[in-house]
């Protein structure tokens, strides 16, 4: 049943570019959020607009970098087959 959830999910759908790139999309993008609500809420003078403003970014940034878009497994891995173990031969 796992199995099924995950594939409806589509979890472990998404490359190591496209991590790479959702790493650093965020990272930029909290620093960016992080100033904008800090200058914003320090102008007004409104603690509740920063950790609003904040807030409400991060929420943005959770629904759009957290689903396995297509964009994010661009480059996809192709893994080596497996290899079956050969067994040892019985020996009489």
């Amino acid at each position: 049943m796992p199995d099924l959830v995950q594939m409806a999910m589509g979890i472990g759908k998404i490359d190591f570019e496209g991590q790479k790139l959702v790493e650093k999309v965020y990272q930029i993008a909290l620093a960016v959020l992080t100033l904008l609500s800090f200058v914003v809420g320090f102008a007004l003078q409104d603690l509740r607009l920063t950790v609003g403003l904040f807030g409400g970014g991060v929420l943005v940034l959770f629904i759009a970098l957290l689903p396995p878009w297509p964009k994010f497994n661009e480059h996809p891995v192709t893994w080596l087959p497996v290899k079956r173990k050969l067994e040892p031969k019985k020996q009489k």
